[in-house]
């Protein structure tokens, strides 16, 4: 989720609010078709693997029809109309499945890896984090390997100079949406193998996706998942020592201690020691 936001504020310079909404879609999707009788039904595992291109096209439609219009207008604007996605895809799912929670429960869900005598692993939360990591080599290569992703580079870093050297920065920016849009997608789906949803699903995962990338730097994709494991670890650790009601506290004073103390994040501290 962090990853689709991070490159859409890279490239497009606007702030995705519509995440918390897209992540709540990708994983309704992931469970409605779970729940579709043969021969439709579709394994959760597998889910991905239909739930990101659909919400690559999905991305790339917002980005021509709407987010295109007020690119040059005050950022307000376009966090206003992304605000607005958000609220429509949320009564778009209460309308369709109810305020009802809702959960995908089968073997896979229930079992567990044993490391040690006391400690086991939930499958899933394996299946994820492998998932996620596959996700940053991914988007590393195809940003780094590939003509299309140093175009995206190019974009990111000068819009107007990317524009003289004859890159379609129409084009970049729609599919630079489009695989944000597709990677919160991809989010959604997995989260839904560990935690139970409604339409309201992603609101506070949105905020510590905020946290994530000022964290870990907005122009760092490595930076950003190192953010998300330092994020981790710091609530991991936290509720060892305080109430689980107050999980969520920790990202929002980590949020705030970041941006006062080291404004560009964990890569931002990398460079500056490079260069001393």
């Amino acid at each position: 989720m962090s990853y689709g936001l991070a490159l859409i504020y890279g490239v497009l310079k606007i702030i995705n609010l519509a995440n918390a909404g897209v992540l709540m879609l990708g994983a309704y999707l992931t469970w409605w078709m779970w729940t579709l009788p043969a021969p439709f039904h579709v394994d959760p595992l597998l889910a991905p693997l239909i739930v990101v291109p659909l919400f690559f096209v999905f991305g790339m439609v917002i980005e021509r029809t709407m987010v295109r219009r007020v690119l040059d207008q005050e950022p307000i604007v376009s966090l206003l109309l992304l605000f607005g996605v958000w609220l429509v895809l949320q009564n778009i799912a209460y309308a369709i499945w109810t305020g009802d929670t809702r959960s995908i429960d089968n073997a896979f869900i229930e079992s567990s890896l044993k490391i040690l005598p006391d400690l086991q692993i939930a499958w899933p939360r394996i299946y994820v984090f492998a998932a996620g990591a596959f996700a940053l080599v991914a988007l590393q290569l195809f940003l780094t390997r590939t003509h299309l992703g140093r175009a995206i580079r190019a974009v990111a870093q000068d819009r107007d100079a990317a524009k003289l050297t004859g890159v379609d920065v129409d084009r970049v920016m729609s599919v630079a949406f489009g695989i944000g849009i597709a990677l919160t997608g991809f989010a959604g789906s997995l989260l839904s193998l560990l935690f139970s949803f409604n339409p309201d699903f992603g609101r506070t995962l949105s905020l510590k996706s905020f946290c994530i990338i000022v964290l870990g730097g907005l122009d760092s994709f490595v930076g950003v998942a190192f953010g998300a494991l330092s994020l981790a670890l710091a609530e991991a650790f936290g509720v060892r020592y305080m109430p689980a009601s107050l999980q969520n506290l920790i990202s929002f004073v980590v949020l705030v201690v970041v941006l006062v103390v080291f404004p560009k994040g964990i890569a931002g501290i990398v460079r500056s020691i490079r260069r001393g």
